[in-house]
């Protein structure tokens, strides 16, 4: 691995690259902290494709493609004399050091779970009204339902025991089949909406992330999907022309695969 004075060369050379793009580039000229979002959503969204798959190589890759997006906010943060990448980096030092008594301090913690509830606590003190102002409001829903959990149990609102978690998803199960024999669009909507967050609830106390459990699904389900296409083609007829019973026949062959 590269030393501490490499590392901060390569930085360095990066911040000099921004600098020289930020003049004479037209696109980057052009580009603003609005114009720049959407993108570092995708490149965010890319960077856990990356980690999802394990392909460190990637990993590599898109980390890259994320630190250019912050060092571009910096820059741009720079022009208008509100704060640069120094401050960025000095900003989080401090917050990190407040929010760590326990090793730049002398509070003791005996767990990962002590340091959690010390971490939301120091946010209450300084300043925030509420536990859940840090989650952010433009998270997608499954990933801020579970944000939200974590974060009240931060603070002890949590259930004691991972049965009473299940007993809460069967309860949901069945307030929403009460609501789909009754035909009320609107509750159904609701009660689906309660089933869904008490599910990710369940995930937390099975140690599963159900952002990623969810993705690998969906990864399965398209290499299968793909999978019962080539075979159709293989075979010069339409998905849309084969019975059910057909379209089984791959779709259980792609389940025997590796990896599919």
């Amino acid at each position: 691995m590269n030393s501490r004075t490499l590392q901060l060369q390569a930085f360095e050379r990066l911040l000099d690259i921004m600098d020289d793009l930020r003049e004479k580039c037209p696109w980057d000229k052009k580009q603003t902290m609005q114009s720049l979002r959407h993108l570092t959503i995708e490149e965010t969204y890319e960077l856990g494709d990356a980690i999802l798959d394990n392909d460190l190589t990637e990993i590599k890759k898109e980390l890259g493609d994320l630190l250019l997006h912050l060092v571009f906010y910096a820059k741009i943060g720079s022009e208008t004399n509100d704060f640069d990448i120094a401050d960025v980096c000095n900003e989080i030092c401090e917050k990190l050091i407040h929010r760590h008594p326990h090793i730049y301090s002398d509070v003791v913690v005996k767990d990962e779970e002590e340091v959690k509830q010390n971490w939301e606590k120091l946010k209450l003190k300084e300043g925030k009204t509420s536990v859940l102002e840090g989650v952010p409001k433009s998270l997608p829903a499954l990933v801020k339902a579970s944000r939200i959990q974590d974060k009240v149990k931060g603070v002890g609102f949590d259930w004691e025991e991972s049965h009473q978690v299940w007993d809460k998803v069967q309860e949901e199960l069945e307030e929403l089949q009460v609501e789909v024999k009754a035909g009320d669009q609107d509750k159904i909507e609701a009660e689906f909406g309660d089933v869904l967050f008490s599910m990710i609830n369940y995930a937390r106390f099975l140690n599963v992330n159900p952002e990623d459990a969810l993705e690998r699904t969906n990864k399965k389900f398209i290499k299968r999907f793909q999978y019962l296409e080539s075979k159709a083609g293989q075979l010069g007829k339409p998905l849309m022309d084969m019975t059910l019973a057909e379209m089984d026949i791959f779709w259980e062959e792609a389940k025997r695969l590796p990896n599919k």
